[in-house]
C-alpha cells in the first residue's frame, strides 16, 4: 500500500466534504431528505466520528496498544480491502449504532469534526510506516484490521460516504 498515496485521497476527501457544506443551505442541512434516510447533518455525524474512531484504532495498532494476533480480514474486508470500495449499500448495524449513534449535528459542528479528524490524520499517519503487521485491532465488519488497513478503511469509508451525501442532494433536487 501506498501511504502518501492514501493520505492524499483521504486529504482530498476531507476537502470535498469541506466544501460541500459552504453549498448546503443551513435550514436543509439538519432537514431529512423526500423519501426518508439520512440528513446532511447525520451524514458528517457519522462520518466525521467514524473516522475519528479509525484513527484511534489505527493508532492503537501502530504503538502496540492491542494484542497480537495471526486472525486477519474476513470475506468481506478481504474484499473491500482489494477493491477498494464498499460492496454494497449497508445499514449500520444496530450494535454499531448504539456505540456511535447518529445525530443531527449542527454545520459548526461538522466543520469543528473536520479539524479533529485532520488533525488525527495529520498525527497518525506518520506512524504507519513504521508498525508492525501483527498487531490488528477488530473493525465490527471486516474482521481484524492492520494500521494500514485502518488507513486504507478511512479512505474507503470517507468516499463511500461523499457518494450518500450526492444521493442526499439528489432528494432535494
Amino acid at each position: 500500500m501506498n501511504i502518501a498515496k492514501e493520505r492524499r485521497a483521504i486529504d482530498a476527501a476531507l476537502d470535498d466534504y469541506r466544501a460541500m457544506l459552504d453549498t448546503i443551505p443551513d435550514e436543509r442541512f439538519t432537514e431529512t431528505p423526500p423519501g426518508g434516510g439520512w440528513s446532511y447533518a447525520e451524514v458528517y455525524s457519522h462520518i466525521m466520528k467514524a473516522t475519528l474512531g479509525s484513527c484511534i484504532a489505527l493508532e492503537r495498532c501502530t504503538h502496540g496498544n492491542c494484542p497480537p494476533t495471526k486472525e486477519g480480514l474476513n470475506f468481506m474486508g478481504r474484499f473491500m480491502m482489494l477493491a477498494g470500495v464498499f460492496p454494497v449499500r449497508l445499514k449500520m448495524s444496530a450494535a454499531l449504532a448504539a456505540k456511535m449513534p447518529v445525530e443531527k449535528i449542527s454545520k459548526e459542528d461538522a466543520k469543528n469534526l473536520l479539524i479533529k479528524c485532520r488533525k488525527r490524520i495529520d498525527d497518525t499517519s506518520p506512524l504507519i510506516k513504521d508498525s508492525s503487521p501483527n498487531f490488528r485491532y477488530k473493525h465490527p465488519r471486516l474482521g481484524m484490521l492492520t494500521a494500514e488497513q485502518w488507513f486504507k478503511f478511512i479512505r474507503i469509508h470517507l468516499y463511500h460516504h461523499l457518494k450518500q451525501l450526492k444521493r442526499v442532494e439528489k432528494k432535494f433536487s
